[in-house]
């Protein structure tokens, strides 16, 4: 670990890069108590590095002026804070009862069968993780799923391997 100047704030031994640090106190500024920064510092962790790890949870606590176990039960609620690895591409195939009605089972099967994994897991090549999320608001257009932050409705076979094939 690095000693870093944090903010003016504090110094500590930290593994947050200068960039990730940066990008926290931005998002610390915009709130009135440093703790309500916790979910964007998450998302800022995740954006540079895909997963929140144990460490990652400790220092953003330090930073933030809260207890570990206060920083993982905001990541462990939020169900788009990644506390495993995942792939360069996350999944979420939506699993409401619109989207189960308009064969999100089938289309659940062809990526698992497209992709080799099952739930959970990540393509050898780490490219994708295929998970599923409740309901990702779009039932009027099912089944639905998101790739990264686009979403993607009226789900079909071949419109799901359009969609990988468009991942770099």
């Amino acid at each position: 670990m690095i000693p870093k100047e944090i903010d003016n704030h504090t110094t500590e031994n930290t593994m947050l890069t200068a960039e990730e640090i940066h990008e926290i106190n931005e998002e610390i500024g915009m709130y009135p108590y440093r703790q309500a920064a916790c979910i964007e510092a998450l998302k800022v962790v995740q954006k540079y590095r895909r997963w929140v790890s144990d460490e990652s949870i400790e220092d953003i606590a330090a930073h933030l002026e809260m207890s570990a176990a206060e920083v993982d039960s905001v990541a462990t609620f939020y169900n788009l804070i990644y506390r495993k690895p995942v792939g360069k591409y996350v999944i979420l195939v939506c699993d409401s009862v619109s989207c189960y009605i308009m064969g999100a089972e089938t289309m659940l099967d062809h990526l698992q069968n497209k992709l080799g994994i099952g739930l959970g897991q990540t393509t050898a090549d780490d490219r994708f993780t295929l998970l599923t999320v409740p309901c990702l608001g779009t039932c009027d257009h099912a089944p639905a799923m998101m790739v990264g932050r686009d979403l993607h409705r009226d789900l079909t076979p071949g419109k799901i391997d359009a969609i990988l094939a468009a991942c770099p």
